[in-house]
């Protein structure tokens, strides 16, 4: 037998840690070969760690709602059918019996396995000596409260004694004290432990949020913070301007309600109109190469891949933005098979990290949830960003050779939000307008 350490894997070059959001398997569970170990969060999308062996649990290295960065261990498992030499050429570490119990084995090999047993009773029921009863920087667990392998460790070796980790205030579950309460504390041990840390008093406990028999409340979800930050970044960052313009589906309404059965029964897809308007979107893209950027300090990268974003509703009420890779390569059939996949898999919470990022440029309908107009905001590193409003019967006037008269027509209001720090009003006008033509210009010879 061996052990196994298992660290969190990369998921994606921006992906540089991730918070375990539940534990599937709890130590001394029998592990098969790819079996789910643990769910983790990380700024992208929700996953499963699986295991590459088969063996038991041994060790947990965090708790649930812990951050750890990628690289490092989330947990040990104890193989199955393998000696310490085969787990020493996988590169992987190995534990002491004394590194598992923290106990001290006499310096000499004249005892036998059986004694072990003994030997730890003995060394575990020894009384401390003076000088380490008075200067103790050892943390344990005690009665009321939980410390995490991880905890421990960084309180052992940043000499933070059990008194003043008990007094750390816990944002973990059920307030425990995270890996990130702790390094948050090491940064403020600038101010002398008997100001940072006083006895607790009713200024300093942390006070309930009160509410009136009317009233409830409830915590941000991990996907609400992200999503809030996300947001309140990007309205610091870029300078939104916004550009509006109303389009004349009514064609493109006809040709989708004349195909979309056809298309179904021949590809096994259904054709919304969200790859139609992707396919607009792309045309103009290549018009104006400038909205396929971003902008990192003084420089402008024009991107030469067009990677679309689209964002998805979730059950829970948010959004998530997956991404088509290389769209302007698709045909509409290849758009539409990558539209339904991943908005089917968001729902379902099984993208990947890599399906989330890398995009160039983002649509979002919010026609969806009958809204006919918004203003969207834009998706850094990105600079521009399409709302697409619901299509609705509106009367207009159609101008003909025998004259003007008013007709219904089907039409959509097209909202473009762009970084006016790069794209000035005119570019960003005439981005949205070239999409308005593409659409009111449909090809109804446009092969699937």
């Amino acid at each position: 037998m061996g052990q196994y350490l298992l660290k969190l894997p990369k998921m994606g070059e921006s992906v540089a840690e991730a918070t375990v959001t539940k534990w599937l398997k709890e130590i001394g569970e029998t592990i098969a070969i790819d079996e789910p170990i643990v769910e983790i969060a990380t700024d992208k999308v929700d996953t499963d760690v699986t295991s590459e062996v088969e063996g038991i649990l041994l060790e947990k290295r965090c708790l649930e709602n812990e951050t750890i960065k990628v690289g490092e261990v989330l947990l040990v498992i104890e193989t199955l059918g393998e000696d310490n030499s085969d787990v020493e050429q996988k590169g992987l570490q190995k534990q002491s019996f004394s590194e598992i119990f923290q106990v001290e084995l006499p310096k000499t090999s004249l005892f036998h396995e059986e004694d072990i047993p003994g030997i730890v009773e003995k060394e575990l029921t020894k009384p401390l000596a003076k000088s380490e009863t008075i200067v103790s920087s050892q943390v344990f667990s005690n009665a009321s409260r939980f410390y995490s392998p991880l905890v421990r460790n960084i309180a052992k070796e940043e000499g933070i004694t059990q008194l003043e980790l008990d007094q750390i205030l816990g944002t973990g579950k059920d307030q425990r004290v995270t890996k990130n309460d702790v390094l948050n504390y090491i940064k403020s041990k600038g101010v002398t432990p008997e100001k940072t840390h006083p006895n607790p008093s009713p200024n300093t406990i942390s006070k309930p949020i009160l509410t009136s028999a009317t009233e409830s409340f409830r915590e941000l979800t991990r996907m609400e913070k992200l999503i809030s930050e996300h947001m309140s970044s990007s309205i610091k960052t870029a300078a939104h301007v916004q550009s509006f313009i109303e389009a004349d589906v009514t064609d493109l309404w006809n040709w989708r309600s004349k195909v979309k059965d056809s298309f179904e029964s021949r590809v096994n897809e259904k054709l919304t109109f969200t790859p139609l308007f992707m396919t607009a979107v792309i045309k103009a893209l290549r018009d104006f190469p400038e909205l396929n950027s971003s902008l990192q300090e003084d420089k402008i990268i024009i991107k030469q891949q067009i990677n679309l974003g689209m964002a998805t509703a979730l059950p829970d009420g948010n959004l998530i933005v997956p991404v088509i890779k290389n769209a302007d390569h698709l045909n509409l059939i290849g758009l539409a098979k990558a539209v339904n996949d991943l908005s089917n898999r968001a729902r379902k919470n099984q993208l990947q990290p890599d399906e989330i990022q890398g995009g160039t440029y983002t649509i979002t309908n919010i026609g969806n949830f009958g809204s006919i107009m918004g203003t969207p905001i834009i998706n850094q590193p990105q600079v521009g960003i399409l709302a697409i409003g619901a299509i609705r019967k509106m009367p207009a006037v159609i101008e003909t050779e025998e004259g003007d008269f008013i007709g219904i027509r089907r039409k959509v209001i097209l909202t473009h939000s762009y970084d006016h720090r790069i794209i000035n009003g005119a570019t960003g006008g005439l981005f949205v307008q070239k999409v308005t033509e593409y659409l009111e210009n449909w090809d109804e010879h446009l092969p699937f």
